[in-house]
């Protein structure tokens, strides 16, 4: 079986809580009772993993499941850039305008 983008996602998804939490792959194949090698296989997206499993890294990272598969941040440039557009239609001529200074402040 092939991996598919949605198993890269929630790999990578993983990769950047277990980073956020400051955890080596080491670490979080331990509290998984896995091997790192394993651990590794799931973030790269060439193994999936149980919904048990699942749970108990969403327990960790003291997130609900759902947040696990929150990867819309990954989607490659011209779909965020779709997506932003969208927000933005809807959005009050303040909020843009407070949104354009962010994005200002950011890209200079």
């Amino acid at each position: 079986m092939t991996s598919s983008k949605g198993d890269k996602k929630l790999g990578a998804r993983i990769k950047e809580l277990r980073e956020k939490k400051n955890y080596t792959q080491e670490q979080l194949a331990e509290m998984l009772e896995l091997d790192s090698r394993s651990l590794s296989r799931i973030e790269t997206g060439v193994s999936f993993t149980t919904i048990d499993r699942l749970k108990k890294i969403a327990d960790i990272f003291d997130v609900e499941l759902k947040d696990l598969f929150a990867t819309e941040h990954y989607d490659d440039k011209p779909q965020l850039i779709k997506k932003i557009n969208k927000l933005l239609d809807s959005a009050s001529i303040e909020n843009i305008r407070t949104i354009y200074k962010i994005i200002s402040s950011i890209l200079r």
